[in-house]
């Protein structure tokens, strides 16, 4: 049944969610904290876990989330059901689309949508910033403290970029600033 609950669930959420990978992450973290599959701390952790490794983030989650939930079966079924939806409307979407592109209706929906992708996309953003500067967030038993360390590392790596970017008159690739700030994390916490 569980696995049966995976990929309906991760189907789901490639059904209805648009922007792309960070537009599901609001979406992923309620069904997945109501599931009682992950805590909101351990979603947090994992969209860390997914940013930093390679391919889709909303791909990565569900391989993760499927994984932790189901093990290996779990994580291709929880994969497979995020990937399909997606690529069943872009058949659809490619063999109407080409008539109806310049078709105004069209062009008022995918104008009404992108605010709403921005809008998730920002939340997403603004709860991670949230559970990382403030430890025991949500935990309504202990009253959050401010976390000066992960402000002070995340002033400095912006500070080596601008300086970076100022000096060296390039700019600083974000996958060496993911590495370092990495191995800053493993000795500072």
């Amino acid at each position: 049944m569980i696995f049966l609950d995976l990929f309906l669930t991760f189907f789901l959420i490639g059904a209805v969610s648009f922007g792309g990978g960070y537009g599901m992450i609001p979406l992923i973290r309620a069904l997945v904290v109501d599931r009682g599959w992950l805590t909101l701390e351990g979603v947090s952790n994992i969209i860390a876990i997914a940013e930093t490794t390679p391919g889709p983030i909303a791909v990565n989650m569900a391989t993760y989330v499927g994984s932790t939930v189901g093990g290996f079966l779990g994580s291709l079924l929880a994969t497979i059901g995020v990937v399909l939806p997606a690529f069943i409307i872009m058949l659809i979407i490619v063999k109407i689309l080409k008539n109806f592109k310049d078709n105004r209706f069209v062009q008022a929906f995918l104008n009404g949508v992108k605010p709403i992708v921005i809008a998730l996309v920002m939340s997403v953003g603004i709860l991670m910033m949230i559970q990382c500067f403030y430890v025991n967030f949500g935990n309504f038993g202990v009253a959050p403290t401010f976390n000066f360390v992960s402000l002070g590392l995340m002033a400095g790596l912006i500070v080596i970029k601008l300086l970076f970017s100022k000096v060296f008159k390039k700019n600083l690739s974000p996958i060496i600033l993911i590495i370092f700030s990495a191995i800053i994390g493993i000795f500072v916490f």
